[in-house]
């Protein structure tokens, strides 16, 4: 099948055109970025509890169409320091996923949960979906996540995504493509965030490894 076209980490280093060929999540080693192009998620299914966030600041909704889900497993650790990151990382992943279905470089949730490098690499990232007439269909998995505090100000998050139920689709003829890419459709995400004034765990770094061994179930 054909997860997204690649890893929004990896899929910064590349060309529209391999967004329609690249299968699922992110595709390779270290890319910045925010990976998805097919299978983007949705108002994520709380397959497994989705930790809540932080009430500190007024979160953006999100709310991702039909046919387009995310799926978080195990995402609660019991530490509720750990659950606020994580609660903030999903909510991360849902405003990529919302900015590239809905074609909006320009989404609120992206400077919301984004900082530095990283903001100017997803905004980037959508704008490769919108240049090559791209969205995606399909649900990602989200499992497998390892969080570390560094002080009360820092953290980085570490964790697995399967795109294989994920699809390319065409944005004007609402076409999905559902052929293989060949490539696995199994993503390592290595992740730094900061959190801001406000009590938001802003994503600063990221990077992908598509065909990670320790993420294949």
């Amino acid at each position: 099948m054909k997860h997204r076209p690649m890893s929004v980490a990896a899929a910064l280093a590349v060309t529209a055109a391999l967004l329609l060929t690249a299968c699922g999540g992110g595709e390779e080693d270290n890319s910045k970025g925010s990976d998805k192009i097919e299978g983007a998620e949705t108002g994520r299914a709380k397959k497994s509890e989705s930790p809540s966030a932080s009430s500190a600041a007024d979160r953006p909704e999100v709310k991702l169409p039909s046919g387009v889900k995310d799926v978080y497993e195990q995402w609660k650790t019991g530490s509720s320091d750990k659950d606020a990151v994580l609660s903030d990382t999903a909510s991360r992943i849902d405003s990529t996923n919302d900015a590239i279905v809905r074609g909006d470089t320009g989404a609120q949730g992206l400077s919301f949960y984004y900082k530095d490098e990283a903001l100017s690499d997803v905004v980037e990232w959508v704008q490769k979906y919108l240049d090559a007439n791209m969205s995606f269909t399909g649900t990602t998995r989200y499992y497998a996540p390892k969080v570390m505090l560094s002080g009360g100000k820092t953290a980085s998050v570490v964790y697995c995504a399967d795109e294989s139920k994920g699809f390319n689709k065409n944005r004007k003829t609402g076409k999905v493509d559902k052929s293989s890419s060949g490539e696995s459709p199994y993503v390592l995400y290595n992740t730094r965030l900061k959190k801001n004034d406000q009590g938001v765990w802003q994503t600063t770094d990221l990077a992908s490894q598509r065909g990670e061994a320790s993420c294949k179930q």
